[in-house]
């Protein structure tokens, strides 16, 4: 039987703090489904990278692992870098199943909750 793991896969910053709102998403996420191991991964500047989390993910049981890119579309970091990212952690996890959503922010229900935030209080300030 398989065990599915998630990894948040984010841009990364400089300052630590801009980590804060994946981290928080990733214990929320934790919080709903306490038997899923779950893990932000970053692009560049931070650390786990991609393949660092991943090994992390199976060395907590998953042996399939879901890789979400919280990006708001597919440009040149998820067309070229994470490809090249996604190969380097199977290599290094021969028997480990990486599977890759679309990004995020290409997601309709993403699009809806981020439409809802940004109309949120309007109707009350007519006039």
């Amino acid at each position: 039987m398989s065990a599915n793991g998630l990894i948040l896969y984010v841009h990364g910053a400089r300052d630590p703090r801009w980590a804060e709102p994946f981290t928080r998403l990733r214990d929320r996420i934790a919080e709903r489904s306490p038997a899923l191991p779950v893990a932000v991964a970053f692009l560049e500047h931070m650390s786990p990278d991609l393949a660092q989390a991943a090994m992390d993910v199976a060395a907590r049981g998953a042996d399939r692992i879901r890789v979400v890119p919280m990006f708001f579309g597919r440009g040149g970091h998820l067309r070229e870098d994470l490809p090249r990212q996604i190969e380097a952690a199977r290599t290094r996890l021969p028997g480990i199943v990486l599977e890759l959503t679309e990004a995020a922010g290409e997601s309709d229900a993403v699009q809806e909750a981020l439409a809802a935030f940004a109309l949120d209080g309007l109707q009350d300030r007519s006039g």
